[in-house]
């Protein structure tokens, strides 16, 4: 029990170490969805084995194990968790829980804040040009998402960049991109040691939305000039997710330049050999956790003092 409890941990540290190698080398698409999904079953793996450990001592509170008809003796000479164990992971947990909770709201703030933006915009296209010399461009989620293209930097592109950039922004929000970065920056708040997947995770999205874009125009160098004059002309850190100048914007013009990565199905069979191995150390986890407190409760202890005496005879 203690080794599969363990594993979860042992999953986000293989990914946060590995992931932002192994997302390069992969489709960006396929990227995207299996790192948000290996976030995912990580950092709630992690959390529900951290859980998992912490009751263990919880377990042994008079008042809770009264409710739960279960010895607290018999838990604490059973468990396989030491109680200094079990305390740091009670405070970790409730600070993962806390970490979460904050990002949820701050993540659920900015969501409402874009859906008002993009409710405010006209209504007759996906795009909307607002009159501001200062060049940004990004996408605005929402029913129906919106581009915002600033009149500063439509001029700083050529038309076929200016096509280029649109593709981009338009693949962000027929994909809803936004809920990739959301969930992997949630799994991130959950279990830090997630961020760097959270980081390669988002990357991968800027990536899928620049390959759809080259495809879409048929010109991937296009892309690549496009997206490399944008974030020239726009010399700040974008201030929405969704934004063409998103990213590492020297990494994506590389890949851009480069020949399009190949599928790697050693990569994808290791990604889902760690989400399979994470569930699998949860499910033992508790099935262990169930017969721990079998042994625990009265009715056990009744039948193997039954055992006991009629062996006795």
């Amino acid at each position: 029990m203690r080794v599969a409890l363990f594993t979860p941990l042992a999953v986000s540290a293989v990914l946060a170490i590995a992931t932002p190698w192994a997302g390069g080398r992969l489709p960006p698409r396929l990227a995207a969805w299996l790192l948000t999904l290996a976030s995912l079953v990580a950092a709630v793996g992690t959390a529900i084995a951290l859980g998992m450990m912490a009751f263990t001592l919880i377990a042994q509170i008079p008042a809770i194990a009264a409710e739960g008809e279960w010895s607290p003796g018999l838990v604490a000479a059973h468990t396989p968790v030491i109680w200094p164990v079990a305390v740091v992971c009670a405070l970790a947990l409730a600070g993962c829980l806390g970490s979460l909770v904050s990002s949820a709201w701050r993540q659920g703030t900015m969501w409402l804040a874009a859906r008002r933006e993009s409710r405010a915009l006209p209504t007759d296209s996906d795009m909307t040009v607002v009159d501001d010399p200062v060049p940004h461009a990004f996408a605005l989620p929402g029913s129906p998402g919106r581009i915002v293209v600033s009149s500063g930097m439509l001029r700083a592109l050529s038309a076929e960049e200016r096509s280029a950039l649109l593709a981009h922004e338009r693949a962000h929000l027929r994909h809803r991109h936004h809920l990739f970065l959301l969930v992997l920056c949630l799994a991130a708040a959950l279990n830090p040691m997630l961020r760097p997947v959270a980081r390669a995770g988002s990357f991968a999205v800027e990536r899928w939305a620049d390959e759809e874009a080259g495809t879409l125009v048929g010109d991937r160098p296009l892309v690549a000039r496009a997206v490399a004059r944008a974030a020239l002309a726009a010399k700040q850190a974008p201030r929405h997710s969704l934004a063409a100048t998103g990213g590492p914007v020297p990494q994506r013009v590389r890949a851009l330049l480069a020949p399009p990565p190949p599928f790697r199905r050693d990569l994808v069979v290791a990604h889902a050999l760690l989400m399979v191995i994470c569930c699998s150390s949860l499910a033992l986890s508790a099935n262990d956790m169930d017969r721990l407190f079998d042994t625990a409760s009265p009715g056990h202890l009744h039948a193997a003092q039954w055992r006991h005496d009629h062996h006795e005879r």
